[in-house]
């Protein structure tokens, strides 16, 4: 059975199978029905392409396929090694859309001309990437900004996009082992979801303000200010921030910069977004984390952030700390405990794969040593052994694989499990505050206050019941119903036991009664009387050998 084909998501299906047939499935694609909306020469297509060709591959294909790519990046439980390397480098760099549409946009967007918004706009911009492009602005009052403008059409072409890959989706998991371990629907649904917030502007102008106000304890950490009156869902105006892409300071311009305390200050301010505040940028590449012209650190682009409930934040903190103090047990235990256990979770090798991880981990040269690749890691084992482990871990291994190329290019020496020990006690004294802050104390009060409002109503239904006779108390603990009718059934069997000990007892007394009927050469009575009892004991046997032994296995 093949996929229901829509006519609005032709050329979707299209590059689909184009890319499934010349990266190996062309039977999935012939089972899917997908062969009719491809051209002779795709279907031939050599399917011999090496990692490097599919980034390639996804830069063409447009915006949504590249962040799908970066996506992909992320996830080492189905990818193989030389295509995380591959995708890891993908860059959404893309063409520059005319000046005249994003003039248009952001007249549209703001309800104002351009030149009345701005002193200074500049026409050709900083930076053109998949989902939008950055100019340069300077704002009335002097201050300097930049302007971050939508593509023009790119929400309505990445949700047509996203609806023919559920559709692609939901055959692979329907159809193919590979779908049914790891529900690519519900990938899918997150990557719709993180990529439908990246598009949102408004969305990331609050994320700013956010994480600014998190970190604001930080001397050497930047975050640019959003300008919330000139910021809608299609434009973003923030401050502007002077300096350069991490990955482009040269060897001399390092000489100049003390990077071990920036490099500390970075990870130490990760920490405190993930494991105090729960909201964390989720995507600090080393383009989009800037050195300033002034030597501090500053993080750009909060259109991918993740929240941490407190419950996985503890499990996240208790597991870093396994990790980098080699506590392979504990730290198989927290996994498990973090994860969701799917049909045939294997236990056993699960957790025999999580311990070889931190082994080998620890026992890496310190320029080897990454925390992040120990935390894909555990998502490639999860997937291996049938246990769904959060997506929000997967964005904590990869923030932590960036987070780790980050530090090492500030300070070659940066030992990350050391950082990671160094700072334990200082996040949890944070953890504790925030626990006893103003707001819970105020929540917990609230709470007290609605138990005691509720408490003497809760009583006097109770003393009504228990003085009416009707107050009942269910325990779930046993099921009474069961160990009632098993009483039952050992009286049974023992009443019948003694009726069978008395009709043999009886057989034997009448033996010795002289009696005209005779069966085989004794007294009537007493045969009939010890058939009886004879019949009755095997078929005794027989009901407890096989419906006692089914029992015990249906309990099993």
């Amino acid at each position: 059975m093949g996929i229901l084909l829509k006519a609005g998501h032709l050329k979707c299906y299209k590059d689909i199978a184009w890319l499934l047939i010349k990266y190996g499935n062309s039977d999935l694609v012939k089972n899917a029905g997908l062969e009719e909306v491809l051209t002779r020469q795709e279907q031939t297509a050599n399917p011999a392409a090496n990692a490097d060709e599919l980034a390639t591959d996804l830069e063409k294909l447009g915006p949504t396929f590249i962040k799908l790519g970066q996506l992909l990046s992320t996830r080492p439980d189905f990818i193989p090694p030389a295509y995380l390397t591959a995708l890891s480098r993908l860059q959404d760099n893309c063409a520059v859309f005319p000046f005249t549409e994003v003039e248009q946009i952001v007249v549209t967007e703001l309800g104002v001309r351009l030149s009345k918004a701005f002193s200074e706009f500049t026409p050709e911009p900083l930076a053109a990437a998949s989902l939008g492009q950055i100019h340069h602005a300077v704002m009335r009052d002097g201050r300097e900004v930049v302007v971050k403008i939508h593509r023009p059409g790119i929400r309505e072409a990445t949700i047509q996009d996203l609806e023919a890959l559920s559709d692609i989706a939901t055959f692979y998991d329907e159809h193919t082992k590979a779908g049914k371990r790891y529900e690519y629907r519900v990938i899918l649904e997150e990557f719709r979801k993180s990529l439908l917030d990246e598009l949102d502007y408004a969305k990331e102008a609050h994320n700013l303000a956010t994480l600014k106000a998190n970190l604001e304890e930080f001397e050497l950490i930047v975050v640019p200010s959003p300008v919330l009156d000139y910021s809608t869902s299609k434009v973003l105006t923030m401050d502007f921030i002077p300096g350069k892409k991490i990955t482009s300071i040269t060897g001399f311009k390092l000489l100049d910069i003390d990077g071990a305390p920036l490099a500390e200050e970075v990870f130490r301010a990760y920490l405190k977004q993930i494991l105090v505040d729960g909201f964390f940028h989720a995507d600090p590449h080393p383009g989009n984390v800037f050195i300033t012209d002034d030597n501090k650190i500053a993080l750009l682009d909060l259109g991918m952030v993740a929240y941490l409930t407190p419950h996985l934040q503890e499990k996240i903190f208790q597991l870093l700390l396994a990790i980098s103090e080699d506590r392979a047990d504990a730290a198989a235990d927290i996994c498990k405990e973090i994860g969701t256990a799917k049909e045939k979770f294997d236990e056993a090798e699960f957790r025999k794969e999580i311990i070889n991880l931190v082994h080998a981990h620890l026992e890496k040269n310190i320029e080897d040593m990454n925390l992040g690749k120990v935390i894909l890691g555990v998502t490639t084992a999860a997937g291996k052994c049938n246990i769904r482990v959060p997506s929000e871990l997967t964005m904590l291994g990869k923030t932590l694989l960036n987070l780790d190329q980050v530090g090492r290019t500030l300070n070659p020496d940066f030992n990350l499990n050391e950082s990671v020990k160094n700072n334990a006690a200082d996040i949890l004294e944070q953890r504790m505050e925030k626990t006893v802050s103003a707001e819970t104390v105020f929540r917990t009060m609230i709470d007290a206050k609605d138990y005691a409002e509720k408490l003497p109503g809760t009583l006097m239904k109770i003393l009504e019941l228990a003085a009416s006779n009707k107050l009942r108390m269910r325990v779930d603990t046993i099921d009474e119903a069961v160990l009632i009718d098993a009483f039952q059934k050992v009286a049974n069997r023992i009443t019948l036991g003694l009726v069978l000990a008395a009709l043999i007892l009886g057989a034997s007394l009448l033996m010795r009664v002289p009696s005209r009927f005779i069966i085989f050469g004794y007294p009537g009575l007493a045969m009939v009387c010890f058939i009886l009892a004879a019949s009755a004991g095997f078929a005794l046997i027989i009901h407890i050998g096989l419906y006692d032994q089914k029992a015990k296995k249906f309990d099993e």
